[in-house]
């Protein structure tokens, strides 16, 4: 009994070191090839595996590509942008779910780029994939318009719908990489001036008491901090 426990466990531990590799293959097909559709083929070649085991463990190319979607999500730190959600200060909502999902696309910039470019090459598979991801997105946004709504903190002249819209803009992989990318910020400092353009936007203003006492540096993004 002893011997077959051991050989199960071996066997399961197999399994997921196959599949490990077989999604680290999929990051690295990402990486090398952005503009141009994911190829099961090269995916088998990279991991070392037959192209019929990607389809015994995953199921079919889209299969794969939802499995990566989620294993991405969840390595690079989906769970602090779920911590943030929970915070009971809808500021520290703010700042902390734009924190959170800048760090959760920068721990992989060069795949996220690659899956948001490869959502216009080949929609029927990666398309759908970035669309929950997005869909997902945009709910957390509208919850957090509404969340500012409830607390009185929401500027008067903006309405929950369009405030959605603003925070869908602001949190984008395409505003951080923009950022990173085009304008040479740290990740810190491109989190610091997300956040300040977000309240900005979209928060009333608070009592100057409540202003000074956050310190005569608080809220000021370093721009002139650049990437390394």
């Amino acid at each position: 009994m002893a011997t077959r426990k051991y050989e199960q466990r071996l066997r399961a531990e197999s399994a997921e070191e196959t599949r490990r590799t077989i999604l680290d293959s999929v990051a690295q097909c990402l990486r090398d090839t952005p503009n141009e559709p994911l190829s099961v083929d090269r995916v088998a070649r990279l991991a070392g595996v037959a192209r019929s085991t990607i389809y015994l463990v995953f199921g079919s190319r889209a299969g794969l590509l939802e499995s990566f979607a989620e294993d991405l999500w969840a390595r690079t730190g989906l769970s602090r942008v779920s911590e943030a959600v929970s915070s009971a200060d809808v500021r520290a909502h703010l700042r902390g779910g734009i924190a959170a999902a800048s760090r959760m696309f920068a721990a992989e910039r060069d795949v996220y780029r690659a899956l948001f470019s490869m959502a216009h090459v080949d929609p029927a598979s990666v398309g759908v994939t970035v669309q929950r991801m997005e869909s997902d997105r945009a709910g957390g946004m509208a919850y957090l318009a509404q969340r500012l709504a409830e607390a009185g903190e929401l500027r008067a002249d903006t309405s929950v719908d369009d405030a959605a819209h603003i925070l869908s803009v602001i949190t984008s992989f395409e505003s951080l990489d923009q950022l990173m990318t085009a304008r040479g910020l740290s990740l810190d400092a491109s989190i610091e001036l997300l956040a300040l353009i977000a309240e900005r936007a979209l928060c009333r203003d608070r009592p100057i008491s409540a202003s000074r006492a956050e310190g005569p540096g608080a809220g000021r993004a370093t721009r002139s901090r650049r990437a390394t």
